[in-house]
């Protein structure tokens, strides 16, 4: 009889182990995902930076073409800017 006390005492213990492992893992892998979520949010928000930036040098660029090929053909021309 004793030798099944024991047992039951070693399962209990095996299982109290096991639980606490287990809710260590979950809270590791809850921990993981926020991290994941939190590291993909931030390369959108880069992302949507990076392409806005890009969007304005593109229009400046196209705005600032136009101005440029008029002073280089007054140059060719030899008209002066008043």
């Amino acid at each position: 009889m004793r030798d099944s006390e024991r047992d039951v005492e070693a399962r209990r213990r095996a299982e109290a182990v096991l639980k606490q492992r287990k809710k260590e893992n979950d809270e590791v892998l809850e921990q993981r995902e926020k991290e994941r979520e939190a590291a993909a949010e931030k390369v959108a928000r880069l992302r949507e930076l990076r392409l806005a930036k890009e969007a304005a040098e593109a229009q400046a660029k196209s705005q600032a073409k136009p101005a440029a090929r008029f002073v280089a053909s007054r140059r060719k021309s030899g008209t002066q800017h008043p």
